[in-house]
């Protein structure tokens, strides 16, 4: 008796999924229709590397911010000292302070963003809530307009500092090679000063919201806390000379599952610690330690993979370097039950912890008298070469490499992003995820597509970063397989 084929369904998502970039989610069967496997692949190529090629190297703080109009201040800063490091320049004090004023005020706006407009409906809203709720419109029918004005204020006041400071608020251009192309005035540094008060009012308040509405709420705590997102990984951020939490500057420090510190590299030794796995089903490449080698989409001490997030950056470092974060990072620990924290969800709570710490970093920056100092470049003077550079990006750590010639045009160029360190993490919280979600004989439907979605949200990946893709028109597309490996179901956000 021939076999009847299963029958194809088709549904239709709207709005678009919650992330910067586009993908596709796979979703592989087995006989008993449970879940086999589950793939997140990223079928756009990965060419931005190459065609940099050609270029004089003081152009990449202005060709890389390209890669993505959500976090192209990562890429500014992250080429300029790239820059710095193939000309052998020193910025001084003020140029190096204007540098990270700016990071800090795209990190306190970039991290509200991804909880206020994607991530944070899932919880503020609900996972399983309408599709159409499940923005930021819908945030603010929840909370009150009053509250959105409050997010809207902050997130455009931070806009305005990286204006002030950067040229322009989505694709800056004062980061120069040897420093910043121009100076703050007094009255510019007394309005910074007072947005960076605001944002820090503000930022406690997104704390208090998600003490309220999130860890007040047991069913979202029992999310929070399965098992289904759950991985225990290694763990990397950036950190000073005291092990505290830094974006701009200092050393990449990598602990083990159990939290025991592995290695610290600085920018020049990233290639003697990182390594580059591929998969024949996506462009994007799967970095693992070298010193433990690639296992496979498995975690554990055994297994190479590694996470680089605002949860991997609390769990490597020793606290916060501000007062008020390192409250909110001791109060973390102590809820989580220690550290390091494995559960992928609790980088939320992580995520508003760090903006804080950037809205007091931005203070404490405004404060200082030497950010008005008219001495802020360096003209560089000797042949350039080849440099790396590394800063924390807000989805992980970002690493610029160039070689030049002797006329500083770039010959090489190599980036791994935060979203490429964590994507071999990403496709296995999904698969966990789904695991625990997909149950035989029962439609996956959008709730449970949308909390599947959720494993990979947390990490607030940037696949237009990770991908550098040209196009730009792929939905997201997530298919399931039986398993004979006939399509029976196929979702889409077109």
């Amino acid at each position: 008796m021939p076999k009847t084929k299963p029958v194809t369904e088709k549904i239709s998502i709207d709005p678009i999924t919650r992330l910067e970039g586009h993908g596709r989610i796979d979703l592989f069967l087995n006989e008993q229709g449970g879940l086999e496997n589950a793939y997140m692949i990223i079928p756009e190529l990965r060419g931005f590397e190459k065609f940099c090629e050609g270029r004089p190297v003081e152009e990449m703080p202005r060709i890389t911010q390209r890669i993505c109009g959500v976090c192209p201040i990562a890429h500014h800063i992250a080429a300029a000292k790239a820059g710095d490091a193939v000309y052998h320049v020193e910025p001084p004090p003020a140029g190096k302070m204007l540098r990270e004023l700016l990071y800090m005020a795209f990190f306190v706006a970039d991290h509200s963003t991804h909880f206020y407009v994607l991530g944070g409906p899932d919880f503020v809203v609900g996972p399983d809530a309408p599709k159409a709720e499940r923005n930021i419109l819908g945030v603010v029918r929840k909370l009150g307009r009053e509250v959105g004005a409050q997010v809207m204020k902050l997130i455009g006041e931070n806009h305005e500092i990286c204006k002030i400071v950067g040229g322009r608020f989505i694709h800056p251009v004062a980061a120069l090679v040897g420093g910043m192309s121009k100076p703050i005035t007094e009255d510019e540094r007394v309005r910074i000063e007072q947005i960076a008060r605001n944002s820090i009012e503000t930022a406690k308040f997104s704390l208090k919201l998600f003490n309220d509405m999130v860890l007040g709420n047991k069913e979202y705590l029992d999310l929070i806390l399965s098992d289904a997102f759950t991985h225990h990984t290694y763990y990397m951020g950036m950190v000073d000379k005291n092990n505290k939490v830094n974006f701009y500057d200092g050393k990449v420090r990598v602990v083990d599952p159990s939290g025991k510190e592995l290695l610290k590299y600085g920018p020049d030794q990233y290639l003697d610690v990182i390594a580059e796995h591929i998969e024949p089903w996506t462009y994007l490449k799967f970095p693992y330690l070298k010193q433990i080698g690639w296992k496979g989409f498995v975690d554990g001490p055994d297994s190479g993979v590694y996470r680089a997030s605002p949860l991997s950056r609390l769990n490597a470092a020793d606290g916060m370097a501000t007062p008020l974060a390192q409250a909110e990072y001791e109060k973390f620990f102590k809820f989580m039950g220690g550290k390091p924290v494995h559960q992928t969800l609790a980088t939320h709570w992580a995520r508003l912890i760090e903006t804080l710490y950037a809205a007091e970093r931005a203070l404490e920056l405004a404060t200082d008298p030497l950010i008005t100092s008219k001495e802020v470049r360096t003209i560089p003077t000797e042949t350039p070469t080849e440099g790396v550079a590394i800063v924390e990006a807000p989805r992980g750590t970002l690493t610029h490499h160039y070689t030049t010639d002797e006329r500083g045009v770039l010959t090489s160029a190599n980036l791994i992003v935060g979203t490429t360190n964590n994507y071999a993490a990403i496709d296995m919280s999904i698969k966990k995820a789904a695991q625990a979600l997909v149950i035989p004989g029962k439609p996956v439907d959008d709730a449970v597509m949308n909390t599947i979605e959720m494993a990979f949200r947390a990490y607030d990946p940037c696949f237009g970063c990770a991908t550098h893709a040209a196009p730009g028109t792929t939905p997201m597309i997530v298919r399931v397989f039986d398993h004979q490996r006939e399509q029976v179901q196929e979702l889409r956000r077109d």
